[in-house]
């Protein structure tokens, strides 16, 4: 008998071969079985997703059969087959391409063979001892959060103040979970692995009475072995904890009850190729989808994506979301088996508007441990007016007093500069040369560690040249400063300081620096945090990696150099971002509760009057986040307005600019599902319009409507695809969507 089975397999969305395949099979296969399959001249890894009644239009003679079957290895289920269609649907990418990427590498070059035998291979038993873990003494503030998110059904915001002890309800709610079911796991997301060490420590410490085997890590930092034995362990429920980046969000978790995502602002969670999608979104999406007393009911879309429909099964034609339909409300779906956990000491404003609007639950903590009061327990922040300060200052004169008493003190400061290298170009004023990527429309940054001009961007290198390639200049100066010229500027800066009783303070003065470049070994960020924490640094220099996630104990000044581009960006969510990072690197001043009262954070800037400084120095996000959401809702942008991008690569920025707009214009003659409730505004070359000789090309698509933009996009990539195969387009590479885009 011959059994006919639709299987996804891995294909871009602009390949003519996007959905689902039709295979014929002698076994009759459940959804969500693994199955090695033909596909052209290769084998590739697939995943059976329905059983069709018949080959359809398919004639028998032109089926291909399934090889085989990854036996041993348990389907796949229901929920997490909702998941990737309902991310392939919503982020408008093949199914295929988002099921075989949320699968380990490893599994999809494995035969069948190859599998079984790793399979074979024993697993750790799980120590039988009980949990003798000393648990501190919780806040006041803790144990409402505590209460108040057992107590309800929806999505939780837990909103706490750096250092408020959110990691610790983290735990309880973990513990709290696994300890009522012996099969249950959770799921814990953090932004970068590498940003947040003491978190993982944490997690792995309190949860050691579990072994080895039952906590695991999954992210892309991973050897493929190690990702794979990862994988295995929670698909087939041996794994109770998982902590791991932005792709765990896809991981197979047949017993999930909790996710928790910390520092859910951070745009780490939005993946930047390929699928596009929003990882913290989709945990809310996710944990929805787990507490489904009925997998196959209807099931409402967080506030991410509200009036998005259920998306149809691959292989069909998918039908148009309804117009105008209002998303249920979250705790409409009955009793919650997942809840989600977000964390953030400043949320985004999406997620802060869900809790403003109900849909989500708010629990605020604003002490930090040990401080008896808000004003008391944060640093105090300090502006300095950089127009009143020596002209091109650096360091301004009151902030240099203030790095030097700190040593004195034997305390440490903290100097922040979201900008690696020494400078970020390299000029002859003679003839105006400058160092420009030859591939990009970027400078190439200078380096003097191993006195290099490197592109961010492509990665050319060159050694830097004796003179200037222009006029033979041997007068060339570099522009603007970077971490490793401001390390080395605070040295010179430092000379000649004295210690109260007279001493130099140069002498024995310690300065680190940490950002990608110096962190680049295998080991050296633990190495390098280990000296910080171990005092055998007294000034640390860096860019965002030291500004969040770290818990420095001595440090008791914070400052950032030159934030001010963020004021005045084109990008709309520019200011957010930067007052979150602010934020967060006050946040690494003053945790010990001891030298609380006395940390700082300066922050020099040319516009000390501009209204988030006024907010950050009140240590006051509510207000911040209530003038941004102002703002936004009169100019209809998120979170009450909706987006896309549509990015396009060519050759030349001519033949970029105009594929997208010969596309729009046939979208709006062609009057598409949503086009009426959808403004696509002219294309227009990126930022950065030229990366490795690749010109950049994007048009932005607005609506008030997320459905009506969500249903425009279904129809519009079908004349996409025709837009490319019949117009004079040659040198265009690829294309893509980007919904719910970070940065316009």
């Amino acid at each position: 008998m011959t059994y006919w089975l639709s299987i996804v397999v891995a294909t871009p969305a602009h390949s003519s071969v996007a959905g689902a395949l039709t295979y014929a099979s002698e076994w009759p296969l459940a959804p969500g079985t693994l199955v090695r399959v033909p596909l052209g001249r290769r084998e590739v890894l697939g995943v059976v997703w329905e059983v069709l009644p018949d080959s359809g239009d398919l004639l028998p003679a032109q089926a291909r059969a399934v090889l085989g079957a990854l036996d041993g290895l348990a389907p796949l289920s229901a929920t997490w087959r909702r998941l990737v269609a309902f991310t392939a649907s919503y982020y408008q990418r093949s199914i295929g391409e988002v099921a075989l990427a949320a699968l380990p590498p490893q599994l999809r070059a494995l035969s069948t063979v190859q599998l079984a035998r790793r399979l074979k291979r024993p697993v750790a038993a799980a120590p039988d001892t009980p949990d003798t873990t000393d648990l501190i003494a919780l806040s006041p503030e803790q144990e409402r959060a505590i209460a108040e998110f057992d107590a309800d059904t929806r999505p939780a915001l837990l909103f706490g103040a750096t250092g408020s002890g959110k990691t610790e309800v983290y735990l309880r709610a973990a513990a709290s979970v696994l300890a009522q079911d012996a099969s249950a796991q959770v799921l814990v997301m953090v932004p970068e692995i590498n940003l947040t060490p003491q978190l993982q420590a944490r997690f792995e410490e309190r949860f050691a009475h579990l072994g080895k085997a039952q906590v695991v890590a999954l992210h892309s930092g991973l050897t493929p072995a190690q990702r794979l034995k990862s994988w295995l362990a929670a698909h087939a429920g041996q794994a109770r904890l998982v902590l791991g980046t932005r792709m765990a969000i896809f991981a197979s978790l047949p017993n999930l009850r909790l996710i928790v995502v910390d520092e859910e602002h951070d745009p780490s969670y939005k993946q930047q190729e390929g699928a596009r999608y929003s990882a913290r979104d989709l945990a809310v999406y996710r944990a929805m989808l787990e507490s489904s007393t009925n997998s196959s009911s209807s099931i409402a879309a967080p506030s991410f994506s509200a009036g998005a429909a259920e998306p149809a099964p691959p292989g069909r034609r998918r039908s148009a979301p309804p117009g105008g339909s209002e998303p249920h409300e979250v705790g409409s779906v009955g009793a919650m088996s997942c809840r989600v956990l977000l964390g953030s000491a400043t949320p985004s404003l999406e997620s802060w508007q869900a809790t403003v609007a109900g849909r989500y639950q708010r629990l605020t903590m604003s002490e930090r441990i040990g401080a008896a009061d808000l004003h008391g327990s944060l640093p105090t922040v300090r502006l300095v007016d950089m127009n009143h300060q020596p002209k091109h200052c650096t360091i301004a004169p009151p902030l240099l007093d203030a790095i030097a008493q700190r040593i004195a003190r034997g305390e440490q400061s903290l100097i922040f500069l979201n900008r690696r290298g020494y400078a970020p170009v390299l000029a002859c004023h003679d003839c105006g040369w400058k160092s420009e990527c030859p591939h990009c429309s970027a400078f190439r940054v200078f380096h003097k560690m191993d006195r290099t001009l490197r592109c961010h961007h492509c990665g050319f290198t060159e050694r830097v040249p004796r003179a200037c390639p222009g006029c033979g200049n041997i007068d060339i100066a570099p522009l603007g400063k970077g971490t490793e010229r401001l390390e080395e500027h605070i040295a010179e800066l430092l000379v000649g300081v004295t210690r109260p009783d007279g001493s130099p303070l140069h002498n024995s003065v310690r300065i680190a620096r940490i950002d990608a470049d110096t962190t680049r070994l295998k080991g050296a960020l633990e190495s390098q945090l280990a000296s910080v924490h171990a005092r055998e640094v007294d000034v640390l220099v860096g860019t965002q990696m030291i500004a969040k996630g770290h818990d420095f104990r001595h440090i008791t000044l914070v400052a950032a150099i030159n934030p001010d581009g963020a004021l005045f960006s084109s990008d709309f969510r520019a200011p957010e971002r930067l007052f979150g990072l602010l934020m967060q690197a006050a946040g690494r001043a003053g945790r010990d509760a001891e030298r609380g009262e006395a940390s700082e954070m300066w922050v020099q800037t040319f516009h000390p009057q501009h209204p988030l400084f006024g907010a950050l120095k009140k240590h006051d996000y509510p207000a911040f986040a209530a003038q941004e959401l102002k703002e936004r809702e009169a100019a209809g942008m998120s979170p009450f307005g909706f987006s896309a991008l549509v990015r396009a690569e060519a050759r030349e920025q001519a033949v970029a600019q105009g594929f997208l707009n010969a596309a729009a214009e046939t979208a709006q003659a062609q009057q598409l599902p949503g086009a009426e409730a959808v403004t696509p505004y002219p294309a227009v070359p990126m930022t950065i319009q030229r990366v490795a000789n690749i010109e950049r090309a994007q048009m932005l698509v607005e609506s008030s409507s997320r459905a009506a933009l969500q249903r425009f996009l279904a129809a519009w990539q079908p004349l996409l695809h025709q837009t490319r195969q019949e117009g004079d387009f040659k040198g265009l590479i690829r294309w893509a969507i980007d919904v719910d885009p970070l940065a316009i």
